[in-house]
């Protein structure tokens, strides 16, 4: 529980439609909070971009496979509606090119805000991660948003292509950024050749980027979850003040 006078509530909402965000075609969140929340502790904060075709709720359940303690999380869902999966839920998607980039963007921006309204997030240790189609929506934010993030991993997805009068980034918003690049070698679908061109673009702008590839095809692997739970705390140890506690895997 959280001790008396805490400012972050007892009753954090799990899941609703976004405040503040009516530009947003569809500003639902969903939230999950770290097995045995600790108050007092600033918290590092994962925004997870869903595939194509999925959803703000499913992708959530990555992030027991990275860490069940480590982070506060959000999921968003896409503003494009697709359907209805085999399963009964929503498919969602993020859109082909710039056209909802903007409300995107502020839509992130506020879920970030929501989040540290809600718990106590360390306001320079916000992570995005986008799996497969969802890493485009991941890397516009985090490229919009600059400095405000810590970091992007981009799992089994690519770096968006410019389009006319639109470049992907500012070269000063991504000098310095951190950039985790997850690919399987068998990606048919985004080819690993891709994954190599976006390290070598991040890379020659000054971005602090690695590639790790796997043994797989668009389908996420093992670890590359448990890749994305080692950076994450390999740049907050990094970042961390020496009378802080680390967090650990």
């Amino acid at each position: 529980m959280a001790p008396t006078g805490s400012k972050w509530r007892l009753d954090r909402p799990i899941t609703g439609l976004l405040d503040g965000a009516p530009s947003a075609p569809n500003p639902m969140y969903h939230f999950r909070e770290p097995d045995h929340y600790v108050p007092r502790y600033a918290y590092p904060l994962l925004v997870l971009f869903h595939p194509h075709g999925s959803n703000e709720e499913r992708v959530l359940d990555l992030v027991p496979r990275m860490s069940a303690r480590n982070y506060v999380a959000v999921s968003l869902r896409g503003p494009e509606l697709l359907g209805v999966r085999e399963d009964g839920q929503l498919a969602c998607g993020w859109g082909q090119g710039t056209e909802h980039a903007d409300v995107v963007n502020e839509f992130v921006w506020k879920a970030v805000l929501q989040a540290r309204r809600e718990y106590h997030i360390h306001t320079e240790r916000v992570f995005f991660v986008g799996v497969c189609e969802g890493a485009a929506a991941a890397y516009r934010a985090a490229f919009a948003l600059g400095d405000k993030v810590g970091g992007v991993a981009a799992l089994n997805g690519a770096v968006p292509k410019a389009t006319a009068g639109c470049p992907v980034f500012r070269w000063n918003a991504v000098r310095g950024m951190r950039v985790m690049i997850g690919h399987g070698i068998a990606n048919a679908v985004v080819p690993c050749g891709n994954a190599r061109r976006d390290y070598g673009t991040l890379y020659a702008a000054g971005a602090d980027v690695q590639l790790n590839t796997y043994a797989t095809t668009h389908r996420l692997h093992p670890h590359m979850l448990r890749d994305v739970n080692r950076w994450v705390i390999g740049a907050v140890n990094a970042d961390a003040d020496p009378d802080r506690y680390a967090i650990t895997g």
